[in-house]
């Protein structure tokens, strides 16, 4: 029987179709793509992949020893960006944040992060056996982490003698940008590296729209994820050398570690298109883009009840720049919750978001978004806007769902009490067993856990999990936030070291 069974679901896997054809099918489909790439899905004709997927053959060079059209290629992206020196990412920002870290520190060497950095940056922690320590960025009212203050950043840098590099996300995953030229400032008085993960701004200093690129504010290194905010393909990124410190072979060295030694030329050439668009036609683009974010933002002034953040919003906390291309739309008190909006965005209206916090939803929007887009965006929001408006009247609360995860405020407490009693590397060294979610507390973590999209830990491993963050993580399960990291995928167990 079990074997009848066991035959019966190989069948049924068969028959159900593959990624290719659900992929065929959902290109068929009305969803609208506020997420990234960048690109939008938008048709940019591209010639049939399997007819150009080649390998290093005479005449198309080698990434890792470019001489010839690859050389060429990131000469181009260096001229577009102005920096010192740029290299083609093919294996995400991750591979560049892997890299850039590894070409300015030893192993045992101290490094400063903000504590929102992705989890890219922790795992360099680890694979290079570095002593972390963290600077935190500002908390907002809306649930957002937002700048990192350069005086937090001096203060660190005093705390902690010996720092080799100083790691920093602006913006963030909401667009929020801190002062790097300031902080570049601080950070080489004390003889310190300053890489800016700016994946979200590759297309800073393309437009006076947008704020200006770390690449030009003194940081060293800066690494962009193309594929997020331009028309590049998915898993295509950017590693600038920008500041006065020359570690070349040392970059080039980690990418010959952390990049594929088969590089894509798919990829490749998705990155090489993507540059001569923005050289060709990059003025027309933005302000069309421009444009019709304005209009966006304009009609967003009719809502009551949901509120769509500007830089108006952010002025009490004296960030210095934020990014008009991440639409986040904060829910506050409008009867809804993030969850709740983005699955009816999705659902009534078939527009796919980013991704939904406790309190909001955000938007991904780059220069291929069309003003049918935004408008079909504007008219949801609109639409569900006046059914709060009138469920306000009638008296009806926010819901159970809604009201019952609280402010991310929470978490900003959780977070900056952690406490931490080893390295991430040396979890290595100890037992770790499974312990049940309710009997954590007081434990030692062995994993990563943190709410994907953006990928920020929550708790890293080597620190202690608290009776606050077992709730806290607890709650944003039942509210149907995406938590991940933790090897049980039904989240009854946490990996912790083992106390025997």
């Amino acid at each position: 029987m079990e074997n009848h069974q066991t035959e019966q679901q190989s069948v049924d896997t068969e028959s159900r179709p593959g990624l290719y054809e659900r992929l065929s099918e959902y290109a068929e489909t009305d969803y609208y793509p506020f997420h990234m790439p960048g690109h939008k899905r938008a048709d940019l004709d591209f010639p049939n992949p399997y007819k150009m997927d080649v390998t290093e053959i005479e005449g198309f060079d080698n990434l890792h020893h470019a001489e010839g059209i690859l050389l060429e290629a990131q000469e181009r992206l260096k001229k577009l960006y102005q920096s010192k020196k740029s290299y083609y990412l093919i294996n995400g920002s991750t591979c560049g944040l892997l890299s850039a870290i590894g070409a300015v520190v030893k192993p045992k060497d101290r490094i400063l992060i903000a504590r929102n950095c992705h989890k890219a940056v922790y795992h360099a922690a680890k694979i290079f056996q570095l002593e972390m320590n963290y600077v935190y960025p500002e908390w907002m009212e809306y649930g957002i982490q937002g700048q990192i203050q350069p005086h937090a950043v001096q203060e660190a840098l005093q705390k902690y003698e010996r720092t080799k590099a100083v790691v920093i996300t602006s913006p963030t995953y909401e667009g929020l940008v801190s002062d790097i030229s300031a902080i570049a400032e601080i950070v080489h008085k004390y003889h310190a590296y300053l890489i800016i993960d700016e994946a979200h701004g590759a297309h800073f200093s393309l437009s006076s729209y947008f704020p200006e690129s770390s690449v030009n504010q003194g940081a060293d290194l800066v690494i962009q994820s193309l594929h997020k905010t331009l028309p590049s393909f998915t898993q295509t990124a950017a590693l600038h050398l920008a500041g006065g410190k020359a570690v070349y072979e040392k970059v080039e060295e980690m990418l010959g570690i952390f990049q594929s030694s088969s590089p894509s030329y798919l990829l490749m050439a998705g990155i090489d298109r993507c540059v001569r668009i923005i050289e060709r036609s990059g003025k027309q683009l933005f302000e069309q883009f421009h444009q019709n974010l304005m209009d966006f933002y304009k009609g967003c002034l009719q809502l009551k009840c949901l509120r769509v953040l500007t830089e108006k919003d952010y002025e009490a906390y004296d960030v210095p720049a934020c990014d008009p291309s991440k639409i986040v739309i904060h829910t506050g008190n409008a009867g809804i919750n993030g969850t709740q909006l983005y699955f009816r965005l999705l659902e009534q209206f078939h527009l796919q978001m980013e991704l939904y916090s406790a309190q909001y939803v955000l938007a991904m929007t780059s220069v291929m978004d069309t003003k049918e887009g935004l408008d079909r965006l504007l008219h949801a929001l609109l639409v569900i806007d006046g059914e709060l408006q009138k469920a306000q009247k009638q008296g009806e609360g926010m819901s159970a769902a809604a009201a019952q995860i609280g402010p991310e405020s929470l978490l900003k407490e959780i977070v900056q009490s952690v406490k931490k009693v080893m390295e991430i590397s040396e979890i290595a060294d100890y037992n770790i067993e499974d312990t049940a979610c309710e009997a954590c507390a007081g434990k030692i973590c062995a994993e990563f856990i943190y709410l994907y999209p953006p990928g920020i830990p929550m708790i890293v491993p080597g620190e202690v999990l608290s009776e606050e963050l077992i709730r806290f993580l607890g709650l944003c399960r039942k509210n149907g936030l995406n938590v991940q990291g933790t090897k049980d995928r039904q989240y009854r167990n946490i990996r912790t070291v083992a106390t025997a």
